[in-house]
């Protein structure tokens, strides 16, 4: 019986691209440096800010203390247009609220930073109770380590057994079977399918309404 839904925020519940990317790109012309085109971002995104960073500065640049200045400058603009752009992904709030009325428990574990990680889930979804909403924390791994799967597990008291993880990118799937939970990668992210299935994904879906299927199959097991 699945009991507790984990999902990803970036790429999975939210499209997030075009803010990451623009403040990104505002980020690194602060610092003198050329911007990149928005097609470039998928590949940039998905193990926090400072590998965000990291990857959006020249290869000659990215000493620890650019990378800190730059990482100063992207917070405090991202902070004020994080959700110019963004939005749910068509059908994710119609799933939320199907997993909310069945008594599924909501979770998030994204390497997003934690205020950020909130302070959208907070904006996007204000009708959602989520049992945990957990972001890159500071001295936290983040995924793939499984310590953000844990953390949520204590928050929403499941068996593994009883947990579906779902994820946008190579990093989400490594995480599930890191931390030993069925694994489900979504088609619509920032990732590739086979990039999703090289890293572990048990399942493939293409729209919000198969999870309600999978689960629902599930739980006729």
């Amino acid at each position: 019986m699945i009991k507790l839904v984990i999902f990803d925020l970036d790429g999975t519940l939210v499209n997030t691209i075009d803010d990451l990317a623009i403040s990104t790109n505002y980020t690194i012309s602060k610092l003198g440096f050329p911007e990149h085109e928005l097609k470039e971002y998928p590949f940039f995104v998905g193990n926090g800010i400072g590998k965000l960073i990291e990857r959006a500065l020249p290869q000659n640049n990215r000493d620890e203390t650019t990378i800190k200045e730059a990482k100063s400058i992207f917070l405090k603009y991202y902070q004020k247009h994080k959700t110019d752009l963004s939005k749910p992904y068509k059908g994710i709030p119609e799933l939320l609220v199907t997993l909310q009325k069945n008594k599924i428990n909501i979770a998030v574990a994204s390497n997003k930073y934690q205020q950020g990680c909130s302070e959208i889930i907070t904006e996007l979804f204000p009708n959602i109770k989520f049992c945990s909403v957990l972001g890159q924390r500071e001295g936290i791994k983040t995924k793939p380590d499984t310590t953000i799967i844990n953390d949520t597990l204590k928050k929403c008291p499941v068996t593994k057994n009883e947990v579906i993880y779902i994820g946008d990118s190579g990093v989400d799937m490594q995480t599930g079977t890191n931390a030993d939970i069925f694994s489900i990668g979504v088609s619509w992210g920032f990732r590739s399918i086979s990039e999703l299935i090289k890293n572990g994904a048990k399942k493939i879906v293409n729209t919000p309404e198969e999870i309600i299927k999978e689960i629902e199959y599930k739980n006729q097991l």
